[in-house]
């Protein structure tokens, strides 16, 4: 997904919502400012879709719930509210909650060029705020390529880059599987090439 600023006042939290539950769009929250999600390429729905597809079949015994890009997370210690391509929550306090997760332990962003460095920096500081989150999952959607943000036993960030022919492992729901199961059935070409429109 792609964020642009909305030119609006700044909003409470309690204003947002009430705002946002009128618009076609969906909004990130951040420090009082919100940000319309636009919609990313086809193959950047494509794959979140794969992502939550496999997720909720994985964990269709278990008391975990699988979250699309129409579920917030509401990051801890802030009033931010986020829109990840795909998460997961196995926390109890999460079935609490109505309209986003607090608790996830699994996050997953398809990335764009224009929101890559966000994703990698300024978004990830925020996700880590969250003390049971253990795996960011970074996804290209040009080419065969992951980066996984891992949280080890000694609660030390690792990242670990994946690449064609590798087993993705996702300890945080205890799930592996081949990287090129994601990208099955898909033509992946560069962004400049998506972005260019042919001359009559």
């Amino acid at each position: 997904m792609i964020a642009a600023k909305e030119n609006l006042p700044r909003f409470t939290p309690e204003e947002y919502f009430a705002w946002e539950d009128k618009q076609l769009e969906k909004h990130e929250y951040i420090d009082g400012e919100v940000y319309a999600m636009s919609g990313g390429s086809v193959n950047h729905g494509r794959i979140a879709i794969k992502f939550t597809a496999m997720f909720d079949a994985h964990l269709d015994d278990s008391s975990c719930i699988t979250g699309n890009s129409d579920i917030k997370i509401s990051i801890v210690n802030s009033n931010n509210y986020t829109y990840p391509d795909a998460s997961v929550t196995c926390d109890e306090r999460d079935k609490s909650t109505a309209n986003y997760f607090v608790y996830p332990c699994l996050i997953v962003e398809v990335l764009s060029s224009s929101t890559e460095a966000y994703d990698r920096g300024g978004k990830f500081r925020m996700y880590r705020n969250n003390p049971i989150l253990q795996d960011y999952l970074l996804v290209s959607s040009t080419k065969i390529e992951m980066d996984l943000y891992h949280k080890n036993d000694a609660d030390n960030w690792i990242i670990i880059n994946y690449q064609e022919g590798d087993l993705i492992e996702l300890k945080s729901i205890n799930l592996s599987f081949p990287i090129e199961q994601v990208y099955r059935g898909l033509v992946l070409t560069p962004e400049s090439e998506m972005d260019s429109i042919p001359s009559g």
